[in-house]
């Protein structure tokens, strides 16, 4: 009975890192004897984490940015005449850290943003 109205508080509070975890929190406290602040402690930071990567999934959907596109899955053989080192070299972004601008230009109707679209996401992924 406890269970069914903690998950009702839970929805109602709209906690759904919380309400994802808090039957397995509540094993782990019973089985390692945490102390109430642990368990709260604990949930806490389960609801924190799951707001984090909701709000990170909110950004990257508006920022149009789609993950399964990386530099590895960039097809360069579309145009032999780009040039595949330098494009691999900007997706490291050592130009950022050299405090180095870039700049990106050609004939409109050629795809040269294209690589702009293939970010690697190991450099926009909080750590």
């Amino acid at each position: 009975m406890a269970e069914i109205l903690l998950h009702t508080q839970l929805r109602r509070l709209r906690l759904s890192g919380m309400l994802e975890t808090v039957e397995v929190r509540l094993r782990q406290a019973g089985d390692e004897r945490w102390g109430y602040s642990d368990f709260l402690e604990r949930l806490l930071n389960d609801e924190s984490d799951a707001r984090d990567q909701q709000q990170l999934a909110k950004r990257l959907q508006r920022a149009n940015l789609h993950p399964d596109k990386t530099i590895e899955h960039f097809d360069f053989s579309f145009n032999p005449q780009i040039n595949r080192g330098l494009i691999l070299e900007l997706s490291t972004c050592q130009f950022v850290a050299r405090h180095a601008p870039v700049l990106i230009v050609g004939p409109t109707g050629t795809g040269n943003p294209q690589p702009g679209h293939y970010p690697d996401w190991h450099i926009w992924m909080p750590k």
